[in-house]
């Protein structure tokens, strides 16, 4: 099982119409197919780190995760999504031990970015790190 985490928070000019709809657009992306387990909700971590909400998603294997990464409702929120966002924090995980999955992973988000590299920008601001 691949375990993604993430937590965020939004602009603070975003209304709370629109805070609503990412989250329902987040609940869409996290019903897709290739997910096995899901929640999206508040963050209950320390208030000082800045996060107000947090995404949660396990999938079962490689070949999930990449059907998952390219689903149209994925692609669709994210368009949604990003753009609302001021912060973003990310924790994957996985009861999978073999050495290379991380790297795996990795290659996988790098060839999304080279296929979608305006969604690589967008993420890479927000996580603080060049494309």
């Amino acid at each position: 099982m691949i375990v993604n985490v993430l937590r965020f928070s939004f602009k603070p000019e975003v209304p709370d119409e629109e805070r609503a709809e990412v989250l329902a657009a987040m609940r869409r992306t996290a019903s897709t197919e290739p997910v096995a387990f899901a929640t999206v909700g508040q963050d209950l971590g320390d208030p000082a780190e800045g996060f107000t909400h947090a995404y949660l998603v396990g999938i079962p294997d490689l070949d999930a995760l990449e059907r998952y990464m390219h689903d149209p409702v994925h692609l669709a929120g994210d368009e949604y999504i990003l753009g609302r966002l001021a912060t973003l924090s990310a924790v994957r995980l996985s009861d999978d031990l073999a050495p290379d999955l991380g790297q795996k992973v990795y290659a996988m988000h790098n060839r999304k970015v080279e296929m979608y590299p305006q969604w690589g920008d967008e993420v890479a601001n927000l996580f603080g790190t060049p494309s």
